[in-house]
């Protein structure tokens, strides 16, 4: 009876195996279209139409005229740092069998920029907080408005200081992508393309800001290798019998 039991255990294990990468993945593609479509909601629709370039006055009248706006650009970008934390975990259980030392890399760069990403979202609310109730505490306005302004800057930089860990997350990633050819190795080549895109950026962002605008459309082309990889697991998924070889080689 008990060796029936561990047999049909086996068969039903068999059976179930295949599909679980693959629901893994469409989940995967599904969280990495909600980060992508956050991010861009909260850094091209809010931050960069409200952020008028060395002006404060016009960037504060920007966001208490689009106050609600402003609240759901922070929102969006909180969702897209919350859907972040499974898919690091997804993304691991599906490439990790191509080198366990490198994915466990990507998910501490992963950790460690989504914690950086949060923590700077607080420059993006300060605004909120300085422009309403520091009137009501009898702060001068324009001071109120230049610490406003100030705030949205150290959000940026923040968001670069992200940007320098995601880019080793992106290296890693592409590294196991390639190796493992679960999805196109490809797409993995040109994630490693946009990890080192990241860094240019992050450090140029840092050392010579003055040069970051012609940077910046470089950064958005290899930033398509992660839209190609969130439609590839939305509507391929990944190679199921590849992902199973791998697995068995454990």
């Amino acid at each position: 009876m008990v060796g029936g039991h561990t047999v049909r255990g086996a068969a039903l294990i068999n059976t179930l195996t295949p599909f679980w990468p693959q629901r893994a993945a469409r989940l995967s593609g599904f969280l990495y279209l909600v980060v992508i479509v956050g991010g861009v909601i909260a850094e091209l629709v809010v931050r960069e139409r409200f952020l008028v370039a060395n002006d404060a006055v016009a960037t504060a009248n920007n966001i208490l005229a689009n106050e609600r706006l402003f609240r759901w650009g922070f929102a969006s970008d909180l969702i897209a740092s919350l859907c972040v934390v499974p898919l690091i975990y997804l993304l691991y259980e599906l490439l990790k069998d191509a080198n366990r030392h490198v994915a466990r890399t990507a998910i501490f760069f992963s950790l460690v920029g989504t914690a950086v990403q949060s923590m700077a979202l607080l420059g993006h609310f300060a605004p909120l907080i300085l422009l309403k109730r520091g009137v009501m505490l009898g702060v001068p306005i324009d001071l109120l408005r230049a610490q406003s302004y100030m705030a949205l800057q150290l959000q940026g930089i923040g968001y670069a200081v992200a940007l320098a860990f995601f880019g080793g997350t992106m290296l890693c990633r592409g590294y196991l992508i390639a190796r493992s050819a679960v999805v196109p190795r490809a797409i993995g080549v040109a994630l490693m393309i946009e990890g080192l895109a990241y860094w240019a950026n992050s450090l140029i962002d840092f050392v010579a800001p003055a040069l970051a605008n012609t940077v910046l459309p470089i950064l958005m082309a290899t930033g398509l290798a992660e839209v190609a990889l969130c439609l590839w697991l939305l509507g391929m998924g990944v190679n199921v019998r590849r992902w199973q070889e791998l697995r068995a080689l454990q």
